[in-house]
């Protein structure tokens, strides 16, 4: 698939969290591939790929909304396009259930990144004026992103509410709109990765940006940046620095 391709499709799902955000509406997804994600996570967990796309899609609007929303920059965007393409398209990522968008968010005042199982990426625009090189960016994505392949989020959703997992369907709108369900989508814009999680997501981060041609050493560099000038602490962070 071509950067533009990928941009397309990119495009087109932030336009659906933007209608969600209006309209408080849901959005359901799922995709099917053949790669096995508990080969990445390690023991089966009880929640499916599909579940964790619908669900993570589910709370997008949310979570963007809690940031001030999507960004108007368009060229800004595109720049974060690029490199999530990178380190999607370039790297075994590529070959994960997840069909992942990274968002830049319009909040200028945090500096922040965040992922939502399944695939959605998050990334304020106070955090990006912060960022001076593609490969500091790379960092900070190729970590999020490592999150997600590693199914951190999922991890806490299978722990939490097993029993409304069992229930939820991802392609029946009724499902969607659970109680038990919605409860789900709510711990998801307030959770917190472990220490373990973060240094997971520190070493699948830095994998894929060697994949993708970016060098590690930015994911680094990044975390300097962020400890010389740290906003608010991240959505899914564990007390580190924001990445």
């Amino acid at each position: 698939m071509s950067p533009l391709d990928r941009g397309v499709r990119g495009g087109g799902r932030r336009l659906l969290v933007a209608v969600a955000m209006a309209l408080v509406a849901v959005a359901g997804y799922y995709g099917s591939h053949s790669y096995d994600p508990a080969a990445v996570a390690g023991p089966s967990l009880r929640i499916t790929p599909q579940q964790e796309v619908a669900i993570g899609l589910q709370a997008a609007p949310a979570m963007a909304q809690r940031y001030g929303g999507l960004s108007s920059d368009q060229q800004a965007q595109r720049h974060v396009d690029r490199i999530c393409h990178d380190l999607v398209e370039k790297t075994d990522a590529k070959g994960t259930p997840y069909d992942f968008d990274c968002h830049l968010l319009a909040d200028e005042r945090t500096a922040g990144a965040f992922a939502l199982p399944g695939g959605q990426v998050f990334l304020t625009s106070g955090l990006l004026a912060k960022l001076r090189t593609d490969g500091e960016l790379a960092g900070v994505l190729g970590h999020e992103i490592g999150h997600v392949v590693a199914r951190h989020g999922a991890e806490h959703l299978a722990g939490a509410r097993t029993a409304a997992l069992a229930r939820y369907d991802p392609n029946d709108p009724a499902s969607r709109r659970n109680p038990a369900v919605a409860a789900l989508v709510g711990q998801l814009t307030h959770q917190r990765f472990s220490q373990r999680d973060e240094l997971e997501a520190d070493r699948i981060g830095s994998r894929l940006m060697s994949e993708a041609g970016y060098d590690p050493r930015g994911a680094a560099q990044a975390r300097q940046i962020l400890r010389a000038g740290c906003g608010p602490e991240k959505n899914g962070g564990s007390g580190e620095p924001p990445l």
